[in-house]
């Protein structure tokens, strides 16, 4: 009789439309993450930055969240704020509008800039997830393509669909603009790439990864034809995302009058780290890291460089792994694009894991192997890894470390 349910069980789910099953994965994902918030909220106590009377709703306008909530309510400094040493202070220039104002345009029936950043991370992470899904189904299947969205909704970093963070948002549109490129409909990315410059930095990654594609469709224009109209967008499409990648370093530096405001903004946050105030150089922000979190540790600051050497290489090689060849040379190249633009410009730390959210794309390589042990151990590690990720940033977030 188990057994007979079981199978009547799997037909009735087989039969259900895509998106019904994209809809359940999703909304048993979120009874998850609010049930681990909840759990999170209590564990709080007088030592954490959420206080001893923490809450879902002091979660959700947390950490980052607060600049995006003082820049929908007070704009942007037309002056640089100075620190007591005369150093361009930690201010909003380095957080985009459009998710700052969309949370407060829907936010405002509610009288709530909150509750519309959690509508706009929920509805943003549903779509991504139908996005996600039609991105990867040509590619490695129906079957594979649902665990995939199963892995995203209720990975290690699924509390930021739930939270006042840009980050969901910037997926959805990424993962629509992947598409659009997969599917040679460069038209709509004329609109799209503007509105992803504008929701969170990144947007230079896209612009070399189109750059990768357009070498790709040359390589390749035997196999597939490579029409005039076509070489014509990637190029004018390359410009635009390389336009509007360095467009928020112009505005800011034409508001405040200071041309290196955004770099000099982004640097404030590193001095927290102990590096100083050196000018921003591509890549040398790893550098520093590797040698600083290993003097943390007490070892050797030269281990730390090893360490790096050792990371990129591995980088590399999992972008030659069999599982991620499936997804195709388009997702590969837009993996590297990302992955050399982090490494170009940003220093690690405990935000690292979620400014990797842009490989989502990455993830169907974790669905390919159709073994069902294999793929419930990966979501039983995601549901682990992502009470990890709530407890350490939320209960009990107090330190340079835990910071999401």
């Amino acid at each position: 009789m188990a057994h007979r349910a079981l199978i009547g069980s799997a037909r009735r789910w087989a039969w259900l439309p895509t998106v019904a099953r994209i809809s359940i994965i999703y909304v048993l994902a979120r009874l998850v993450t609010t049930g681990l918030l909840l759990l999170a909220a209590e564990r709080s106590d007088a030592a954490s930055r959420f206080g001893e009377n923490a809450g879902i709703g002091s979660f959700i306008v947390g950490w980052d969240a607060q600049w995006y909530w003082l820049i929908a309510w007070e704009g942007y400094p037309q002056t640089l704020p100075l620190t007591e040493t005369g150093q361009v202070a930690e201010n909003a220039w380095a957080f985009m509008p459009v998710y700052a104002y969309t949370a407060q345009i829907v936010g405002a029936p509610f009288g709530s800039w909150g509750a519309g950043a959690l509508l706009v991370s929920l509805v943003a992470g549903f779509f991504a997830c139908v996005a996600l899904h039609r991105l990867l189904r040509p590619r490695i299947g129906n079957s594979a393509s649902l665990w995939a969205v199963a892995f995203f909704a209720w990975g290690p970093l699924a509390a930021l669909f739930q939270v006042g963070y840009a980050e969901v948002l910037f997926v959805l549109l990424l993962l629509i603009a992947l598409d659009l490129v997969g599917r040679r409909r460069y038209g709509w990315l004329y609109a799209l790439i503007p509105v992803m410059a504008f929701t969170r930095p990144g947007i230079l990654a896209f612009a070399l990864y189109l750059g990768l594609h357009g070498i790709l469709r040359w390589v390749r224009r035997r196999r597939e034809p490579l029409p005039a109209r076509d070489v014509v967008h990637i190029i004018a499409l390359g410009a635009l995302a390389t336009a509007t990648g360095f467009g928020w370093q112009a505005i800011a530096g034409l508001v405040t009058g200071d041309p290196g405001a955004y770099l000099a903004t982004e640097l404030a946050w590193r001095r927290n780290w102990g590096v100083g105030e050196a000018a921003f150089v591509p890549f040398d922000g790893w550098i520093q890291a590797a040698q600083f979190w290993f003097v943390q540790w007490g070892m050797p600051a030269a281990w730390g460089i090893v360490a790096l050497v050792v990371l990129v290489l591995a980088a590399a090689a999992a972008l030659l792994l069999p599982q991620v060849r499936r997804l195709g040379a388009d997702l590969r190249l837009w993996g590297a694009s990302y992955l050399l633009y982090l490494l170009a410009v940003f220093f690690p730390q405990s935000s690292t894991f979620r400014l990797l959210m842009p490989l989502t794309p990455l993830a169907g390589a974790l669905a390919v192997p159709r073994s069902r042990t294999y793929r419930c151990t990966v979501l039983a590690l995601c549901i682990a890894g992502q009470w990890l990720w709530i407890d350490q940033m939320y209960a009990n977030g107090n330190t340079f470390w835990q910071v999401p």
